[in-house]
C-alpha cells in the first residue's frame, strides 16, 4: 500500500515537472506527510522525513531537467557557478536549522509558502527587469537565501530563482533553464543536511538514512522518471496559463488541508 502511494506521488510530481517545469516538492511533501501518518511514523519527525526525502528525489528530476535545457542552450552556467556554493551552504544550513525545529512550526511555514506560490501563479505576477545580475558576492548571498527557504519547504527553488533571475534581466527561457540547473545544488545540500542531521536518532523508521526514507525515494524517482516525458509532451499541446491556474488551485487545496489539520 505504501509503495503504491509513493509511486502515485512520483507520477503526479513527474507529470507536473514535465508539464509546468516545477520540481514537485510542493506536491511531494504533503503527499508524503499523509502517507507517513497512515504508516505511523513518529509525529515529531514526520515532516522532517518528508522534507529530506523530497529534496533527495529532486536530485534526479533536476539532472534530467537541466540536461534537456542545456541541450537547448538555455542554462547560464556562469550564474549557476556563482550561486552554487551559496545554494549548497544555505540548504545545508536550512536543513540543520529545520531539524531542530518542531514539525508544527515547519507546517505553518509550508502552508504560508504554498499560499504565496499559489497567489503568484493566479495573479500571473512577473517582476519587471530592473537591474543586472549582481557580482559573485551578491549571487552567493541570493543562493544562500533561496537555499535556506528551499530546505524549509522541500523544493528545488524554482518559484524563487526564476523571479530573481527575471528581475535581473535574464530572459525567461534562460531563467527557467538556469533555475533547473540551480535545483541540483539545492537538492544536494538538502539531502546532505537532512541525512546528516537525522543520523543517530533512535526512533526513525527502518530503511532511513537520517531524515531520508529510502523506499519512498525509490518509488518517487522511478515513477517520476517514467512520467515526466509525458508531461513534457503535453506541455506543447495544452494551455500553460490555464494549467498553472489549475496547479495553483491544487496548491490552495493542499495548503488548506494542512491548515485545517493545524487548527482543528
Amino acid at each position: 500500500m505504501a509503495m503504491g502511494a509513493f509511486l502515485a506521488t512520483g507520477c503526479v510530481a513527474g507529470f507536473l515537472a514535465g508539464l509546468l517545469g516545477v520540481g514537485g516538492g510542493l506536491i511531494i511533501v504533503p503527499a508524503l506527510v499523509t502517507t507517513f501518518e497512515v504508516i505511523g511514523f513518529p509525529p515529531e519527525h514526520l515532516l522532517h522525513i518528508a522534507l529530506g526525502t523530497s529534496l533527495a528525489s529532486i536530485i534526479f528530476t533536476s539532472i534530467s531537467s537541466l540536461r534537456a535545457h542545456n541541450e537547448r542552450g538555455a542554462v547560464q552556467w556562469t550564474t549557476v557557478k556563482g550561486m552554487a556554493a551559496g545554494l549548497v551552504l544555505g540548504t545545508f544550513g536550512g536543513a540543520w536549522l529545520a531539524a531542530r525545529l518542531p514539525s508544527l512550526g515547519l507546517k505553518w511555514f509550508f502552508v504560508f509558502f504554498a499560499y504565496l506560490v499559489a497567489a503568484q501563479m493566479l495573479s500571473g505576477f512577473k517582476p519587471k527587469p530592473s537591474r543586472q545580475l549582481p557580482g559573485s558576492g551578491g549571487l552567493a548571498c541570493a543562493g544562500g537565501l533561496i537555499g535556506t527557504i528551499s530546505a524549509f519547504v522541500g523544493i528545488g527553488g524554482g518559484s524563487m530563482s526564476v523571479p530573481f533571475l527575471t528581475l535581473c534581466n535574464v530572459p525567461m527561457q534562460a531563467a527557467v533553464g538556469t533555475s533547473a540547473a540551480l535545483g541540483l545544488p539545492i537538492a544536494v545540500g538538502g539531502l546532505a543536511g537532512y541525512a546528516f542531521n537525522g543520523v543517530g536518532l533512535n526512533n526513525l523508521p527502518a530503511y532511513s538514512v537520517g531524515f531520508v526514507y529510502l523506499p519512498a525515494l525509490v518509488g518517487i524517482v522511478l515513477a517520476s522518471a517514467l512520467v515526466a516525458p509525458l508531461g513534457a509532451a503535453m506541455a506543447h499541446r495544452l494551455p500553460v496559463a490555464r494549467l498553472k491556474q489549475c496547479f495553483a488551485g491544487l496548491l490552495i487545496l493542499i495548503a488548506s488541508r494542512m491548515l485545517y489539520s493545524l487548527v482543528a
